[in-house]
């Protein structure tokens, strides 16, 4: 590994302690300039190197350049709360992001790097540095460390902490055990919501939505920001996520969340998380149930808002999807037409740069986020600081989480339905036809139609987080959701005489809700969990096509959620950075019951003329395994379809069931699969 490499990756490790004390296991020391150094050490930087430079094996110089005017930082203090939802901080995150992407090679962003680490706030400089180190193309052989290793108070209780401190200073690196993080530690089983704490609080679903969000900012550089349909990927994602939590509920005999579109009842989900916020080395605040939102008038986080503020933004999105165009700033009308117009939408509701008139739509997304994060403490009277809805990296922990983005889904499915349903000529491809579908576990002599979860015991190291702990690794057990790996297998049918090219799109939906009532197409549309999508060839004739639950189009492996870097050695070359993208493996599949859990298997095979898009996508090149959810790096997104057709749009009048949609297109079929949880426990080998 490279000195560049190395030193990029000292400035993610253990984020707070300072730079010049020497990374993985005293091997490395960076040999800073004496100005580079903190005020406070500045006056000691001879016996600093003397001290800790003498005994590591490893010296990486940095070397002075002209550095940025970094004062319009001060608007993040260094020992304060960063937070992406927040307007002001999330333009100095982008100024910042622009000020590293703009140095002339990786050496000089290394210099700038390396002096503004130990002078700003940890979590707005990983946040920036990540983003730069993903978007700078002379930059890709840099592994960024996921965020649960960089700051693993926000993704587990810290309760743990001290054992795992412990555990780190009195045993020796070869005779260390893992602590066992608990199953559920934010509420009693008394409490129904907690019945989907698993789906909530784990680590993977929080990296996803975390590391989505540094991927897709909101602030920066326009060309980090502007990429390819990025507001639909915006809607489709959060769409996905929520679908998934509402078929969880079902699979725990809970109802589908409920929409919060109205932001000034009660809300009656309590939730308390204790989890530490790693800048304030204090606990996330809680919220006692039957709370009510309010106004924020917090001038010092830039936190200042109304309800109806909200409702007045709500109210002109919801009038430009009534008539069918928005107003750009400079009054032009811009249409909402069936192929830009959910991508509009989009950049709307999340209030990115890219949004068409940022001062007549307001910022509805990330102002929901602030008046439900401070709803403890509105005014800052007690000096409280966010809750985990004012954070990227933990909201997707909070119930409310749910019920907001169902609503935010609710006003883009306005759009949706005042579209015209597919017609056949779209939805066809003569000449092809699905015989057969099925899908079964890999393992053993399985039955067909037949899906297993379980749970699963897994470890991850969270040494690197650590600051001013032990060395090497530090283990932690945690237990989570998994399936038995399985496959498709579809035998397809080409009748005509010459070569075609298909996109099969795989969905799984329930067919019954809570109480056990059958879904209808027009309902079931809404809780379509995308599984896959790919490209085949069909030859004429018959086929076979067999296709792996790993291979799926939606997740990344489980290696790339849950990565464990040796910190007794240094780190290996593996390029992960926009690969991190994705939903996790492990939470592909729904839970299930204990007594099987029906649901709809939908296999369709759409003509590739029809889908192809000009781009050099392949899926089995790195990064490119989970662009359901994250799109391409530097490509277009690899589907000229609308993101979930052909579930995006109402169905026709006569299709009142799956099975009534199906039977009238030869290139679609529907199977009855069972998913069966089964509670018991094994570890991850």
């Amino acid at each position: 590994m490279s000195d560049l490499q190395t030193g990029f990756l000292c400035l993610m490790t253990r984020p707070t302690e300072p730079l010049f004390y020497p990374k993985y296991n005293g091997e490395v020391f960076m040999d800073l300039p004496p100005e580079y150094l903190p005020e406070r050490y500045q006056r000691i930087a001879g016996s600093i190197k003397t001290y800790h430079g003498s005994t590591a094996k490893h010296h990486i110089s940095i070397k002075p350049v002209e550095l940025p005017d970094f004062g319009y930082t001060a608007r993040v203090p260094r020992h304060g709360e960063f937070n992406l939802f927040n307007s002001a901080q999330r333009q100095v995150a982008g100024r910042l992001v622009g000020d590293l992407l703009s140095q002339p090679d990786p050496q000089a962003m290394l210099s700038v790097a390396a002096y503004a680490r130990d002078r700003l706030n940890p979590t707005l400089f990983q946040y920036a540095l990540a983003v730069a180190l993903v978007h700078r193309k002379d930059t890709g052989n840099v592994p960024v460390p996921s965020f649960l290793e960089m700051f693993p108070t926000r993704f587990v209780d810290p309760a743990l902490f001290p054992k795992l401190v412990e555990e780190g200073f009195v045993v020796q690196q070869g005779e260390r055990v893992a602590i066992e993080v608990p199953p559920s530690f934010s509420a009693s089983e008394t409490d129904p919501e907690q019945r989907l704490a698993y789906f909530r609080e784990d680590i993977g679903v929080n990296l996803h939505h975390w590391h989505w969000h540094l991927v897709y900012p909101q602030e920066g550089p326009l060309e980090v920001v502007d990429k390819d349909r990025r507001g639909e990927l915006f809607y489709y994602m959060h769409r996905q996520t929520v679908a998934r939590y509402n078929v969880e509920r079902f699979c725990n005999r809970l109802p589908a969340v409920k929409p919060l579109k109205n932001l000034r009842e009660p809300i009656p989900e309590a939730y308390f998380p204790k989890l530490l916020n790693s800048a304030l080395n204090r606990t996330y605040p809680g919220r006692h149930a039957n709370m009510v939102l309010s106004h924020v008038n917090r001038p010092d986080d830039d936190a200042v808002a109304t309800i109806l503020e909200l409702e007045s933004s709500l109210g002109r999105i919801k009038e430009a999807i009534q008539s069918g165009f928005a107003m750009a700033a400079d009054g032009t009308r811009v249409p909402l037409d069936p192929k830009k117009g959910i991508d509009i939408l989009g950049n709307i509701m999340e209030n990115s740069i890219l949004s068409v008139n940022v001062p007549y739509y307001g910022n509805y997304h990330s102002l929901g986020h602030v008046l439900i994060g401070f709803i403890h403490d509105p005014d800052n009277l007690y000096l409280e600081g966010h809750g985990v809805m004012g954070d990227f990296t933990t909201a997707m922990r909070d119930p409310t989480f749910y019920r907001f983005h169902g609503h935010v889904d609710d006003v883009f499915d306005m759009h949706k339905q005042k579209l015209s349903p597919y017609k056949a000529h779209e939805l066809s491809f003569p000449g092809v036809s699905i015989s057969d579908a099925t899908v079964q576990i890999t393992s053993g002599k399985a039955a067909r139609n037949r899906l297993l979860t379980f749970w699963q015991r897994t470890q991850v190291d969270l040494g690197t987080g650590l600051d001013f702990g032990p060395q090497g690794n530090v283990l932690a057990t945690f237990t989570h959701i998994q399936h038995a790996p399985f496959a498709y297998q579809i035998m397809v049918q080409n009748e005509t005489a010459e070569q075609k090219k298909g996109t099969v799109r795989i969905f799984l939906a329930p067919i019954y809700d809570a109480d056990g009532e059958q879904l209808l197409l027009s309902q079931q549309r809404r809780y379509m969990l995308e599984m896959d999508k790919f490209v085949v060839k069909l030859h004429p004739g018959d086929n076979r096509i067999i296709r792996r639950s790993d291979q799926s189009s939606v997740t990344i492996p489980y290696e790339r959620t849950f990565r464990r870097v040796e910190a007794s050695n240094m780190p290996g070359t593996e390029s992960f950075r926009f690969c991190n993208c994705g939903w996790p493996d492990h939470m592909l599949l729904p839970k299930g019951h204990p007594d099987g859990q029906p649901f709809d298997l939908f296999i369709m095979i759409s003509d590739y003329k029809d889908d192809a898009v000009s781009t050099g996508f392949n899926e089995n090149e790195n990064c490119n395994d989970s662009h359901s959810y994250c799109g391409l790096r530097d490509q277009l997104y690899p589907d000229r379809r609308a993101m979930g057709f052909p579930f995006d749009r109402q169905p026709v009048a006569q299709d009142h069931l799956m099975k009534d949609f199906v039977a009238r297109f030869p290139n679609m079929s529907r199977t009855v699969a069972e998913v069966m949880f089964t509670n018991t426990t094994i570890s991850r080998t």
